[in-house]
């Protein structure tokens, strides 16, 4: 698919990964659609971009009525949408019980709605709309990209939930993708490994390095706009379909 043009629907898109993203594909003539939490800095996002290219849609990826809101302000402004990148996310740590008694299922559950049921939640009502699309000379109608990590492969110590997470992120691709191809539509998943977004930006400077000293090769944090050119390729061969690729410098993520 060519992104001149296309109209992409970006969550967790004003910051980190999404972010890169959104700059990445209106670089290539898309119009993009920035979907993240109201108090982000998507609609200062927005505005720099350009109101004729750029729209914030403010939205909870969990909450239906405020997706299904967001979908259809960006199809009143864009008319299609043609690409879903779901970058959505949160992170939790804690061991599955210890000292401090067995984790908590809340935390457990929360991890799994926003980065799994979110991700779905998402992805199946954009889908609807791309169903609308007209089919290009290879019947293409849509690109979906979802977000997994190395996680879903390689979980730490008190990664039970993020990894489950996105073991499901990984799990579900193939699926969608086979329910979908007859529609001409594609989905696909990333894998990132460490990579330097504002979860990490947190982090004290001598455990950001420790980090990038178990990469391999090259030896430093993943940059966002490395996530959005993968992104980007994925968009463009339309060969690629149903797959998870990671994007990790090598790096199996040791225990702890």
């Amino acid at each position: 698919m060519k992104l001149d043009a296309a109209v992409a629907l970006v969550t967790g898109g004003a910051s980190g990964l999404g972010e890169a993203t959104v700059r990445a594909f209106m670089a290539k003539g898309a119009h993009v659609a920035i979907m993240d939490r109201p108090n982000s800095n998507g609609e200062q996002l927005a505005k720099e971009l350009g109101a004729d290219k750029a729209l914030f849609v403010s939205a909870d990826v969990t909450n239906t009525e405020q997706v299904t809101a967001a979908i259809q302000a960006t199809m009143a402004k864009f008319g299609a949408i043609h690409i879903n990148v779901n970058c959505a996310g949160v992170g939790t740590a804690m061991k599955t019980t210890g000292k401090a008694g067995p984790m908590p299922l809340e935390m457990f559950e929360l991890c799994i709605r926003v980065n799994l049921i979110g991700t779905f939640n998402v992805l199946r009502l954009a889908a609807t709309e791309m169903l609308k699309n007209k089919p290009s000379d290879d019947g293409e109608r849509g690109v979906i990209i979802n977000t997994a990590s190395v996680a879903a492969f390689d979980g730490q110590i008190g990664q039970a939930a993020y990894s489950a997470s996105k073991g499901g992120v990984v799990g579900m691709t193939l699926p969608i993708a086979r329910d979908l191809s007859r529609d001409g539509i594609r989905c696909l998943t990333i894998a990132p490994g460490t990579f330097d977004t504002p979860m990490l930006a947190m982090l004290p400077e001598p455990q950001r390095q420790a980090l990038a000293a178990n990469i391999p090769f090259p030896s430093r944090l993943g940059k966002p706009p490395e996530y959005a050119a993968l992104a980007v390729h994925m968009v463009e061969n339309a060969y690629l379909n149903g797959e998870t690729v990671r994007l990790d410098g090598s790096i199996r993520m040791p225990p702890k």
